[in-house]
């Protein structure tokens, strides 16, 4: 006979607000095979885990339960504090009655209780058939292989480097720096772009660690976190694996292919420019004089085709008068891109302001929609250009482009005063959606990483579990994710570098046992299993007409348990008994 222990947290009045934790307490106490139940105004206190351990101890529990707030947020703390008295962490269990039902049924406190105390008995239920399991060991290869060349990718690849890890930095194209060795200069200092890229980019080359691949893609992914296989194809011309690295070259005359064992991945796969041949409703693709952000930013650069100076391409003249369209395709559901693009408020306040410097005698207008200008001084820096650089910011979306003696008209309203306005410009750049780069959606179905509705990576969770994927080992890093600019990427590169440093301090890696398991004997070997699985730890035993299990894959997710007819595919303390039995108790 299970003795099992029931605790119930207040959670402040976040539970006790809706729940009669103390009659749900009392109720327990008569449940069959429990032999203790208490409650606690705060479980996850101090204080409440003390309780949690004296109970354990003096009622010689050996299954516990705990009412109290989602297992995301406590079940690790829970089951470290049932591991300190001997008993086994899995026989630990979480009741969610917080978000499962204080927090929805606020308007109805008795049903509230009475769902409270169901909930808590199915996991009794759960307990009592619970097996008592030990972590798996998984070996970890303490190498990153980071794709993209970016300024996410370089942040990231020498915070691995410098902590003594050696990386493999993959960028399909030629040279390093992604577009930020594009950029004229960088808000809010007008700092180089150049200088402060370019001296990143040569500590990357130079670094002893870091083992640079120009010209190169990834072709082929396998494994699990600890143990990915990785084949980078790449242009034999610019072919540079560094001598006595362990990876094995092949190929042929064009393209050489090599294979690296690594134990984490970065995808740092950045952003690219909606296509100007979408935007034709601006001019786009039919007016010399509209172009892009980027065309305009390789103007003002040093570097770029017209060595810093800003001229017409129709011409070559100057520009006496410039139109900045904010939002060229964002946040337009019905045509374009739905989201917020995040940096063009704050690029076209530097181009224009450095417009003003280069052509003081010059006009620039930016028509917006709304301004959004997120972090520190950047409010300020979108005022001054305005307040101290006469830059004209008009409230409104730009109705019509078109040509006209020479010069492109541009027509729109200023809803603030509600006058239209119609500006004869010499130049319009388009301030055009950021979106995923070539290639994410491929390199996604390669790594088994999902993507959100608009084709950037989906990270695990928004708010805890910002730069992982749902596939373990494989992290986030800049753009590639959403939108962002200099300083949030290079701070979301770092992050994600630090959840691989944090997985290289291992020994080796310790795998949740909660997975699947095959009954060698039901199996009958139809293979829904491994179509079911999202993770791609199914598959045929290379011999045996039967499924089996990736341990480093399978999440426990139990999709394959639910696919399989006749009942062979299983989940660690979650099988079918288990959850016939807690259904059971509701009924």
């Amino acid at each position: 006979m299970r003795r099992i222990g029931v605790f119930i947290c207040h959670c402040g009045l976040n539970i006790a607000g809706t729940v009669d934790v103390e009659r749900a307490a009392e109720e327990m106490r008569g449940y069959p095979g429990v032999v203790h139940a208490e409650d606690q105004k705060y479980m996850c206190s101090d204080p409440g885990q003390r309780a949690l351990r004296v109970a354990i101890r003096d009622h010689s529990l050996d299954g516990v339960v705990v009412a109290a707030c989602s297992p995301s947020m406590h079940e690790p703390t829970f089951r470290k504090a049932v591991a300190s008295q001997g008993l086994n962490p899995y026989q630990c269990e979480i009741a969610n009655i917080r978000e499962h039902c204080s927090w929805v049924h606020r308007e109805a406190q008795a049903e509230a209780s009475a769902k409270a105390v169901e909930i808590i008995k199915t996991m009794v239920e759960k307990v009592r058939f619970n097996r008592s399991l030990e972590p798996l060991s998984l070996p970890l290869t303490k190498r990153a292989m980071i794709v993209g060349g970016g300024v996410a990718g370089l942040r990231a690849a020498l915070d691995i480097a410098d902590a003594g890890y050696s990386v493999i930095l993959v960028e399909k194209e030629a040279k390093l720096g992604g577009h930020g060795a594009q950029l004229s200069a960088i808000y809010p200092k007008f700092e180089a772009a150049s200088d402060v890229i370019a001296g990143t980019t040569r500590r990357v080359e130079t670094h002893p660690r870091i083992q640079v691949l120009t010209r190169a893609q990834v072709r082929e992914a396998e494994g699990h976190v600890g143990s990915f296989t990785v084949k980078v194809g790449q242009e034999d011309e610019e072919a540079n694996a560094c001598p006595g690295d362990p990876a094995s070259a092949e190929g042929d005359a064009d393209l050489r292919s090599f294979t690296f064992e690594v134990g984490a991945i970065i995808l740092a796969t950045g952003y690219e420019l909606y296509s100007q041949e979408r935007l034709s409703e601006y001019g786009a693709g039919k007016h010399a004089d509209v172009i892009d952000a980027l065309q305009f930013e390789r103007m003002l650069a040093p570097d770029g085709p017209t060595g810093g100076q800003i001229r017409r391409p129709s011409d070559g003249s100057v520009p006496q008068e410039v139109v900045f369209v904010q939002c060229a395709g964002s946040r337009d559901p019905e045509l374009h891109m739905p989201y917020c693009s995040k940096i063009c408020c704050m690029y076209v306040a530097k181009q224009a302001i450095m417009y003003r410097q280069q052509v003081p005698q010059g006009q620039a207008y930016v028509f917006y929609i709304d301004i959004r200008a997120q972090g520190k001084g950047y409010e300020e820096f979108v005022q001054s250009a305005s307040d101290e650089h006469g830059v004209l910011y008009l409230r409104g979306k730009v109705s019509r482009v078109f040509g006209e003696d020479g010069k492109v008209m541009v027509w729109g309203v200023d809803t603030l005063s509600g006058v239209p306005v119609q500006v004869a410009a010499d130049l319009v750049v388009l301030a055009t959606a950021v979106v995923p780069s070539a290639g994410a959606e491929d390199l996604a179905q390669r790594l088994r990483v999902s993507l959100d509705e608009n084709g950037f990576y989906r990270e695990a969770h928004a708010k805890l579990r910002p730069v992982e994927t749902p596939t373990p080992g494989v992290f986030l890093a800049g753009a590639g994710q959403f939108p962002k600019d200099i300083p949030e990427t290079t701070a979301h590169a770092s992050g994600a570098a630090a959840k691989v440093l944090q997985l290289f301090s291992q020994l080796e890696i310790s795998q949740e046992p909660t997975i699947a398991y095959v009954s060698q004997e039901a199996c009958s070997g139809c293979g829904l299993c491994v179509a079911a699985c999202p993770y791609g730890a199914m598959s045929m035993h290379s011999r045996l007409p039967v499924a089996v299990v990736s341990p480093a894959l399978c999440q426990g997710c139990g999709a394959c348990e639910a696919a399989c007819p006749s009942k062979a595919c299983l989940v660690q303390n979650s099988d079918t008994g288990q959850v016939l039995a807690m259904v059971e108790a509701l009924l």
